[in-house]
C-alpha cells in the first residue's frame, strides 16, 4: 500500500465524523424547536445508549489497530479474516443489545436518574432507537473496515448522504410537514432509524465489491481462536476505557438530573452540542494518525510512528484551540441558536470560557491514545482512565457541583481536571517509547 498521509486520511473521516455526530445535533436542534424538555431527553437517552455501544468497540476498536498492523505486515488474508470476524461477532451483540434496549429501557432511564416527562421523552426515542441498535453495530464495523483499508472517503460520502437524509426526515416528522403529523421525539427516532438502515445497505455494497469479497467469511473455518484472543487482548481494555467514561458520565448526568437545576441541565445539553464542533477536528485527526500509527509499527517503523505521532497532536492542538478561541468570540451567539432564555444562554456563555482548558486536555488524550492504540499499547491508558474519571471527574463533580454549591460551573472545571490529568500522562507514555513492545503483529 503506497504511503498514508495524514491529511488525505483526516479530511474524509473529518467530515464523516462530523456529519455522524450532526446526526445527534439536528436531533436535539430541531427538537429544540418543538419542546426544550424533548430535546434534553433526546441527549440523556443516548448517552444510555452510549453504554451499550461499548461493546461494539471490543471487537471494531480491536479490528481497526489488527487490520492496520497486518496491512503494514503485508499479511492481506490475514487481515481479511479479521474483517469476517468483526462484522459477524457485532452483529450478534447489537441483536443482544437491541432486544435489551427495547425490553428495559425504561429501567434504564430511571437508574440514570429520569424522571416525569424527561422519562417518558427519553422513553418514547430509546425503544425504537435502541431496537434497532444492531445497525449501528454493524454500521461501525464496515466503516472501520473500510478506512482502514484507505479508502476514507468513501465512508465520508455514505455519512453525507445518511445525514442528509436524516435531517429533511427530522423536519418533517417533528414539525409535521407536507400533511405528516407532529411526531415530536417518535419522529427523530424513525428518522434516525431509517438513515441507518440505508447507510448499513450502502456501505455493505462497497465493501463486497470494492474492498473485500463476501467469500472471507470462509475463513472462520476453522473457528480462529488465536485470532479472537489477539481481538479481545486489544479491544477489551480498549473499550473498558471507553465504556468507563461513558459511565461516568451517566453518573454525572444523574447529578445533574437529581441536584441542579432544570436551567443548567437543559444549558449542559446544548453546550455539549456546540462543543463537539470543537474536537471534532481531533477526532479525525486521531482516528486517521491511528492507522498510520497501525501500518508503520506492523511494519517495524518506530521511528517514523514516534515522530509523525507528534505532528499529528500539534496539527490537532492547533486546529482545537483556535476553534475554541472562535467558539468564545461568539458564545453568545451560538446558545443563542439553541434558546431564547436569558439564564441558559448567559450561564452557556459562561460555560464556553471555561472549556477551553477541557479543550486543551481532551485533544491531548484524543489523539495520543489513538496512537498509543494504533502502536497496541491499551492497558495503560485504562489504568489512567480508571483512576482520573472516578477520582477525578465524578468525585470533582460531585465535590464542586453539589457540596461546594458550584453548580454546572463545578461541573465543568471537574471535567477540565480529568481531561487535563490524563492528557499529562498520555504525552509521558509515548514521549517514553515503551509502546514499541506492545505490537500484535510480528514479521
Amino acid at each position: 500500500m503506497k504511503q498514508l498521509k495524514l491529511f488525505n486520511l483526516a479530511w474524509p473521516i473529518f467530515i464523516e465524523t462530523a456529519l455522524f455526530m450532526l446526526l445527534g445535533f439536528v436531533d436535539v436542534f430541531v427538537l429544540s424547536k418543538f419542546d426544550d424538555l424533548a430535546a434534553a431527553s433526546v441527549n440523556t437517552a443516548n448517552q444510555a445508549v452510549s453504554i451499550f455501544t461499548i461493546v461494539f468497540t471490543v471487537i471494531s476498536g480491536a479490528s481497526a489497530v489488527l487490520i492496520s498492523q497486518y496491512l503494514g505486515a503485508k499479511k492481506r488474508e490475514k487481515a481479511s479474516k479479521i474483517a469476517a470476524i468483526s462484522i459477524i461477532f457485532n452483529f450478534l451483540a447489537g441483536v443482544l443489545i437491541s432486544l435489551l434496549l427495547v425490553v428495559f429501557h425504561r429501567p434504564i432511564l430511571e437508574f440514570v436518574g429520569a424522571k416525569r416527562t424527561v422519562l417518558e421523552f427519553a422513553g418514547q426515542y430509546l425503544s425504537i432507537v435502541g431496537g434497532f441498535l444492531f445497525l449501528q453495530a454493524v454500521l461501525s464495523s464496515i466503516s472501520v473496515i473500510i478506512r482502514n483499508h484507505g479508502f476514507t472517503k468513501i465512508t465520508m460520502f455514505v455519512s453525507v448522504g445518511m445525514n442528509i437524509m436524516n435531517t429533511v426526515l427530522d423536519i418533517i416528522f417533528v414539525l409535521g410537514l407536507f400533511g405528516f403529523p407532529k411526531m415530536g421525539i417518535m419522529g427523530v427516532a424513525v428518522a434516525t432509524t431509517f438513515s441507518r438502515i440505508i447507510g448499513v445497505i450502502v456501505l455493505a455494497v462497497v465493501l463486497f465489491k470494492k474492498v473485500e469479497k463476501p467469500s472471507i467469511f470462509k475463513l472462520l473455518k476453522p473457528f480462529p481462536f488465536s485470532d479472537i484472543k489477539d481481538m479481545f487482548k486489544i479491544g477489551v481494555p480498549s473499550a473498558l476505557e471507553t465504556f468507563l467514561y461513558n459511565l461516568s458520565q451517566l453518573v454525572i448526568t444523574s447529578i445533574v438530573l437529581n441536584y441542579l437545576t432544570q436551567t443548567e441541565y437543559i444549558t449542559k445539553t446544548y453546550v455539549q452540542n456546540i462543543t463537539m464542533f470543537f474536537y471534532i477536528f481531533a477526532v479525525a485527526i486521531a482516528q486517521a494518525s491511528q492507522i498510520i500509527t497501525g501500518h508503520l509499527v506492523g511494519a517495524n517503523k518506530m521511528d517514523e510512528a514516534y515522530k509523525r505521532g507528534f505532528i499529528s497532536y500539534r496539527n490537532a492542538l492547533i486546529i482545537s484551540i483556535s476553534m475554541c478561541v472562535l467558539g468564545v468570540l461568539l458564545r453568545t451567539q451560538l446558545m443563542g441558536a439553541f434558546s431564547a432564555d436569558s439564564a441558559v444562554i448567559e450561564i452557556g456563555a459562561n460555560i464556553l470560557l471555561i472549556n477551553v482548558a477541557l479543550e486543551f486536555g481532551r485533544t491531548t488524550n484524543l489523539v495520543v491514545i489513538a496512537n498509543l492504540r494504533g502502536s497496541g499499547d491499551v492497558y495503560f491508558p485504562t489504568a489512567c482512565a480508571i483512576f482520573s474519571m472516578w477520582a477525578i471527574s465524578v468525585l470533582c463533580t460531585y465535590l464542586f457541583a453539589v457540596v461546594f454549591g458550584m453548580g454546572i460551573y463545578g461541573l465543568w472545571i471537574a471535567l477540565a481536571m480529568d481531561e487535563c490529568f490524563r492528557g499529562v500522562l498520555m504525552l509521558w507514555r509515548w514521549k517514553s517509547r515503551k509502546w514499541e513492545n506492545k505490537r500484535v503483529v510480528r514479521n
